[in-house]
């Protein structure tokens, strides 16, 4: 079985299972490929695009390595989909925001796909447009402001991660914009450092809860056809 291989950025703090960089994540092998001066700040907050010919190298990298497939450890890499997609001769999906369209074409008429972003003034048109989701309904909170989040993922002060204050974070941020929402039909994480509480959210919400786990799961399956039985 051939892996699937992973941009990621410079980031050291501790990658619990459930974050697309903990191998333990998934039933299937997978590979790395750290992009140097990739930080949160300037893949996130600056969307530099100084950084895409770094990308294209790791992406060129990966599938030397073997990579089946190549996927992104952020979401905003999003921008950068169509020149990164373009670089290699695997299929490329840099972002889970990829499945927006698809999850709005799920929902009843009316109904938005709720956000779970990094940092919500950083999401503009631009990485919407870049995977045809403008014209998607869409409600979105993010995590900038919560101090666990800003200081470990955003800000890098430590590596040491305090997970149930991290969990209390985020949960709070999505409880909240499900009650001032009440026509989401699902939400979708943006941000990788996220979808280990993906179980907690659904539990929370009760809706279908879409991240990079998902998608990454689902191409690894288009790539490994197996016989159904007779």
């Amino acid at each position: 079985m051939k892996p699937i291989g992973v941009l990621c950025l410079e980031t050291t703090f501790t990658k619990i299972p459930g974050h697309i960089r903990n191998p333990a994540t998934f039933g299937f092998p997978v590979i790395y490929e750290v992009v140097e001066g990739a930080t949160p700040e300037r893949v996130v907050t600056q969307a530099d695009p100084r950084l895409l010919d770094p990308f294209v190298d790791a992406a060129r990298k990966l599938e030397a390595r073997g990579a089946a497939a190549v996927t992104g450890a952020c979401g905003f890499l999003v921008l950068f989909q169509e020149r990164l997609a373009g670089s290699v001769g695997v299929p490329l999906f840099s972002s889970s925001l990829i499945q927006l369209p698809m999850i709005h074409r799920m929902l009843m008429p009316g109904q938005k796909v709720g956000l779970l972003v990094a940092k919500e003034p950083a999401l503009t048109g631009r990485h919407l447009a870049a995977i045809g989701g403008e014209h998607v309904p869409v409600c979105v909170t993010g995590m900038s402001d919560q101090p666990e989040f800003r200081e470990v993922m955003l800000e890098g002060r430590r590596d040491a991660l305090d997970v149930a204050r991290l969990e209390r974070e985020v949960l709070g941020q999505v409880e909240r914009l499900a009650k001032d929402n009440p026509d989401m039909g699902a939400l979708l994480i943006e941000c990788t450092d996220l979808v280990p509480f993906a179980h907690a959210l659904q539990a929370t919400t009760g809706l279908p809860v879409f991240d990079i786990v998902t998608l990454t799961t689902m191409v690894n399956a288009t790539l490994n056809r197996r016989p159904y039985p007779a």
